[in-house]
């Protein structure tokens, strides 16, 4: 008899979250969570990735309220991720122009990657922050060019991918790869064992 899989609701739309759900094991029900997601002045980049994660799990509990009745069948876990250097949250890139000049400030350098993660379930609100350093390679400016052409910088903080291309650039990674992905997997397990939810059985220690 096959069991049936845990089910979560995810209040991001990143298809890279929502893949790292499901290899985990996760039945994944996405939920509507927009919000405002420009830095308060001097915020730091922890404060802003774990107020990011908590503002989106709020919204889609709000949104969740408006439409339904009942309450959740199940927790709602929302992320945020951002890219850090030298104390600058570096977001998604607003043009083609905007990634080249992000990827030469990352050039040769050691930058942070936050994710926060967030999960309500049956009134509790557990958060977490992950902080990984990357150090990218040396970059040549038709390298940039060559990586903004493929597209895969635009949708992205810091404007690259470590799972996709962008990958190639990252020449030592300390910290938790699928927290530079957007959802560090021991971090999100932790916080659900938290609020007494089912984790994989390989992983429950």
């Amino acid at each position: 008899m096959i069991a049936t899989p845990p089910s979560l609701y995810l209040a991001s739309g990143s298809p890279r979250r929502r893949d790292i759900l499901i290899a985990l094991g996760y039945a994944v029900h996405v939920l509507p969570s927009a919000i405002d997601e420009t830095p308060c002045p001097n915020e730091t980049a922890h404060h802003y990735v774990d107020r990011m994660a908590k503002e989106k799990n709020q919204a889609a509990r709000q949104i969740w309220a408006q439409h339904h009745d009942n309450k959740p069948a199940f927790p709602i876990l929302s992320a945020d991720t951002t890219v850090a250097i030298q104390q600058r949250i570096l977001g998604k890139p607003s043009s083609p122009q905007h990634a080249e000049t992000m990827l030469h400030q990352l050039s040769g350098q050691t930058h942070q990657v936050l994710s926060a993660v967030c999960v309500s379930w049956q009134g509790h609100v557990q958060a977490t922050v992950q902080c990984s350093d990357v150090r990218f390679a040396a970059l040549s400016a038709a390298e940039i060019s060559a990586y903004v052409a493929t597209g895969e910088p635009l949708d992205k903080a810091g404007a690259y991918g470590i799972q996709g291309l962008g990958g190639a650039f990252v020449a030592h990674l300390s910290g938790s790869f699928t927290g530079v992905m957007g959802l560090p997997v021991y971090e999100t397990l932790h916080l659900l064992r938290s609020v007494n939810w089912p984790t994989p059985p390989w992983v429950q220690s």
